[in-house]
């Protein structure tokens, strides 16, 4: 992909995503998902834990909370979440720069498909949450009926290994997290588990 058509894509993604209208029938028609699931999973944050949210995105889960840390691989990612906030950081989920136990939520949403090992990535978030801490996200599974659309996606490049629903929840316990609760609507499935 050029860098026009990515710069293309990237406006237009952005544009939708933030279009509340556009977002939720995006969310519909590709993976007959309710967005309002993770709406919801985003209000729920606690705007005075020291929290992590990676990948950030454009900046979706950025709330009024002074101690939320917006991290992402992507610059591109990072310039764009720089109009919700300035508490940036580029970072690697696989390998985070923080020491173990430092935050009391790491957020995740729509990012673990896109890796090519999201059970590593769950470990690491888990290694960064203080004990009693909360990892929230949403991510898109296998086997709940839009499997040739993410097969697509990986041919291009844009998803890496997503799992099934079971696989999310063997991730999640395997990294030492419990209360493990798992919300499905269509080909996503959010979740929240506690170290």
């Amino acid at each position: 992909m050029s860098w026009k058509t990515a710069s293309f894509t990237a406006f237009w993604y952005d544009f939708a995503v933030q279009n509340r209208v556009l977002s939720r029938v995006g969310a519909r028609v590709l993976w007959n998902y309710d967005i309002d699931h993770l709406h919801a999973s985003i209000a729920a944050q606690d705007p005075s834990a020291l929290t992590l949210d990676i990948p950030c995105g454009d900046g979706i889960a950025v709330n009024s909370n002074p101690h939320h840390v917006a991290a992402d691989l992507s610059r591109t990612m990072l310039t764009r979440a720089r109009r919700k906030t300035t508490t940036l950081l580029q970072a690697d989920i696989y390998a985070l720069p923080f020491a173990d136990q430092t935050f009391d939520a790491c957020l995740t949403y729509n990012g673990l498909h896109c890796l090519p090992d999201p059970g590593a990535a769950v470990r690491e978030l888990a290694r960064v949450l203080r004990p009693g801490g909360w990892l929230r996200g949403t991510t898109i599974v296998q086997g709940a009926g839009r499997d040739r659309l993410i097969r697509v996606l990986q041919r291009q490049g844009t998803f890496g290994n997503p799992g099934t629903a079971t696989d999310l929840r063997t991730w999640l316990t395997t990294a030492g997290l419990t209360s493990v609760e798992l919300t499905h609507s269509g080909a996503v499935t959010g979740f929240t588990a506690r170290k």
